[in-house]
């Protein structure tokens, strides 16, 4: 009689290959990427002097990441995934070698940086949604919420790590940041290109117009109660919280904080973000998806009015790295869910709405903050902006869509919530 196979369970991420080479290479990538961006004001005020070219290109990062954000995900829906992360970092590399090279001959003007910061904000915006929709691709179901939260971790700690660096490398050559960027991307490239992405299969009838594919994500995913009422209570949380940001840095320069503690504050926001990733997947598996959701929600609006009671910059700082604590675990269970319930011929879009809609209210929260703090004394600034949190927590606590999520096993199979 012949004895069974034995059976295997999935590869563990430290050994999935094509996973590391994915995630190694957009480490380097990110570490680039933050580096160049901080290098951007200080080469454009280095050459002209002038706070609006600053702003300028800056700003053009964000706004490109914006306009190409809704397109993007149609895009990658329709494209060979791999094919558009490694047109992304070919863009990258490309664009900061010939800023390189402007710099070393004495011929960047302000412009030419333009065009190099849209093409980093379209190719972040492009490479964000093709790499979400391919995760599911590389990892078993189970894996999904640490792998999620594997790749938060390293985005926290490529921002963190390529700000804090960038200055240094500006100040050992102007041109020196961009080069750490285009090697970074190069070596990124490489290692996609050995990444095994399995070949999708094509929807028949081939691709729509761009538009109406467009509107067919958008339609997806607000028909979705479990993905609509998440995505606005992130659009809420978003919108609150970075007024809040905006209001808590007025209120401590009025209050005489010294500049240098301003800086630790900013920088504990990043150090909670990156140990929060780390613990994500233990509170994922601990507390469910409905139960990481809701407590990130609530100590979030719980602890941003403490700010009205602290007047060292030092012990704000702690309070920032408790409260960007818990947001990696909310966004692990809630792009898990996600990711697994949307059809992946639609991942794409998913990433790019859910991007869109969180970056417009990211974008729109320092507005709301500085009406708030222009009109209201800072306390009451605070108070308001975490009022507007716990609307968001409520909303989430009472939504019967995101109660009837249940926890899921390693295997990936879906088990009662307990």
């Amino acid at each position: 009689m012949t004895a069974a196979p034995p059976v295997t369970g999935p590869v563990p991420l430290s050994r999935n290959r094509d996973y590391r080479l994915l995630w190694g290479g957009q480490a380097l990538s990110e570490f680039g990427f933050h580096a160049a961006v901080i290098g951007f004001p200080l080469l454009v005020l280095a050459l002209t002097g002038s706070g609006a070219a600053s702003g300028l290109v800056m700003g053009t990062v964000a706004a490109a990441q914006m306009v190409v954000g809704l397109p993007a995900g149609v895009l990658v829906d329709r494209l060979d995934r791999k094919a558009v992360m490694l047109g992304c970092e070919a863009a990258q590399a490309v664009s900061a070698i010939s800023l390189v090279a402007a710099v070393w001959s004495g011929a960047a003007t302000v412009w030419h940086m333009v065009v190099v910061a849209a093409v980093f904000g379209a190719s972040a915006a492009l490479f964000a949604p093709a790499e979400n929709a391919s995760l599911p691709a590389l990892v078993a179901d189970g894996q999904l919420p640490t792998a999620v939260a594997m790749n938060t971790a390293r985005a926290s700690m490529g921002q963190l790590a390529g700000t804090a660096t960038g200055g240094f490398l500006f100040a050992a050559g102007r041109f020196v940041p961009f080069l750490v960027d285009a090697v970074t991307h190069t070596l990124s490239f490489v290692a996609l290109l050995f990444v095994r992405l399995p070949r999708r299969e094509r929807a028949p009838g081939g691709p729509g117009p761009l538009r109406r594919e467009a509107l067919a994500g958008l339609r997806w995913v607000w028909r979705e109660p479990r993905i609509r009422v998440t995505v606005v209570c992130a659009v809420v949380l978003n919108l609150f919280f970075s007024a809040y940001y905006l209001v808590v840095i007025v209120l401590a320069e009025s209050r005489g904080v010294p500049s240098g503690e301003v800086g630790v504050m900013a920088a504990m926001l990043g150090v909670g973000g990156v140990l929060g990733a780390l613990v994500a997947p233990v509170l994922h598996r601990r507390l469910g998806p409905y139960g990481a959701i809701v407590a990130v929600f609530w100590a979030l609006a719980g602890l941003a009015p403490v700010t009205v009671l602290l007047d060292s910059g030092y012990l704000i700082g702690v309070l920032f790295a408790l409260i960007a604590l818990f947001p990696p675990a909310a966004n692990t269970a809630i792009m898990t869910d996600q990711l697994l319930r949307t059809p992946d011929e639609l991942r794409g879009r998913l990433t790019s709405t859910l991007v869109l809609a969180c970056g417009t209210a990211g974008a729109a929260g320092p507005a709301l903050g500085g009406s708030l703090a222009q009109a209201l004394p800072g306390g009451r600034a605070i108070l308001l902006c975490s009022a507007g949190m716990a609307a968001a927590a409520v909303l989430a606590t009472l939504s019967p869509a995101l109660r009837a999520l249940s926890r899921r096993a390693e295997d990936g199979r879906p088990v009662p919530a307990g």
